[in-house]
């Protein structure tokens, strides 16, 4: 599973990292609705949480579905600017149905985003779906709903304000202090892109980003646990990095827009970033109750396929057929003793499973 960036023909010119002030903005937005997300911010989180007027943080409650579970699309400008100003001047200047849509575009659906929705300012089933949305996360979020489709240039100026509030009050010196770290990473990877190619400025932007070549032409390749397609031929890619993002790895790739993708600043975790199918196979290696039984005495020591059989009363075979389907995961060590092998559990790789697991569908 994956989202796939068709860059076939686009000049290396076209890509750039870069920091967005608008992006970074949206993410420390989710980092205080979603604290939990982000260990890392913790000191950060919980000093401005507590430092927020009660005004401003009511009428952020109003308007966090923007940003607490999915990420509107225009919080990840595809041009960055310097400043937060000039991003929201670009926002201004899109027209209302692109801006109510993708704002209200609240519920991640894996089948409508890539296809693209006609926007509910100009249709029924759009806005009444829109509608359904808000109204399953409490009357404020549906009274906000109702009041941005009923005048949505009201409503746009009254988020723009709400944005230069959160500047005012906590994000303007938060900026000040992690633009430089972000220019730095943005330039580091411009440096590796020019020197080294695009595959390995992708790979030291997220383990989770790659670069696929083949007769068919090039593609950026994002590991997330969804499907997607998008083509930026004759178009660009942006990258934005990010040190409230960790641990997301966003992708816009909806139609009508230019693809950017929001990587975490300068991350490196023990172990790396597995891709999401090694997880996956490592889950369905473990859900099988005899493989569980079996890993209870591989987590105590090395154990032979004949130990196993005759521990658990079934036939060697059998053991061997469940050690294949833990080896294949990569949650056994192997050594031989003689003629005889021996299997233990890989003690690092089950510790890290649930971090693993937890990463990869909060990528």
């Amino acid at each position: 599973m994956s989202v796939t960036i068709d860059i076939t023909g686009l000049p290396h010119e076209r890509i750039t990292f870069c920091p967005s002030p608008l992006a970074e903005l949206g993410n420390a937005l989710h980092a205080l609705a979603e604290p939990a997300h982000h260990a890392r911010v913790h000191a950060w989180t919980t000093t401005t949480s507590a430092a927020l007027g009660p005004e401003l943080a009511d009428r952020l409650l109003e308007a966090d579905f923007m940003w607490r579970s999915t990420r509107s699309d225009f919080l990840m400008p595809a041009q960055p600017r310097e400043t937060l100003a000039e991003e929201l001047d670009d926002l201004d200047r899109m027209d209302d149905e692109k801006f109510v849509g993708t704002a209200l575009e609240i519920s991640c659906s894996t089948n409508h985003y890539p296809k693209g929705l006609p926007s509910p300012l100009v249709d029924d089933w759009s806005r009444r779906r829109a509608l359904d949305l808000a109204a399953a996360r409490g009357p404020r979020q549906a009274a906000f709903v109702e009041r941005m489709l009923a005048d949505p240039t009201a409503t746009r100026a009254w988020i723009r304000r709400l944005l230069e509030d959160c500047d005012q009050a906590f994000f303007a010196d938060t900026w000040r202090r992690v633009r430089v770290q972000l220019a730095a990473d943005a330039q580091h990877k411009t440096e590796l892109l020019r020197r080294k190619g695009l595959a390995q400025a992708l790979t030291a932007a997220s383990p989770a980003l790659s670069l696929e070549e083949d007769e068919h032409g090039s593609r950026i390749v994002v590991d997330k646990l969804l499907h997607g397609r998008t083509d930026a031929r004759g178009s660009a890619v942006t990258l934005l990095p990010s040190v409230f993002g960790w641990p997301h790895l966003f992708t816009l790739y909806g139609p009508g827009w230019q693809p950017v993708i929001q990587y975490p600043a300068a991350a490196h975790e023990v172990g790396g970033t597995e891709p999401v199918e090694t997880v996956k196979l490592r889950l369905d290696a473990l859900t099988h109750p005899m493989r569980m039984n079996l890993c209870r005495n591989l987590s105590r020591g090395a154990y032979t396929t004949n130990e196993l059989a005759d521990a658990y009363g079934i036939t060697a075979p059998e053991v061997s057929r469940h050690l294949a389907v833990l080896k294949k995961a990569g949650l056994l060590i192997t050594r031989r003793r003689g003629r005889y092998v021996l299997n233990q559990l890989d003690l690092s790789v089950v510790t890290r499973l649930g971090s693993d697991f937890l990463e990869s569908v909060l990528r």
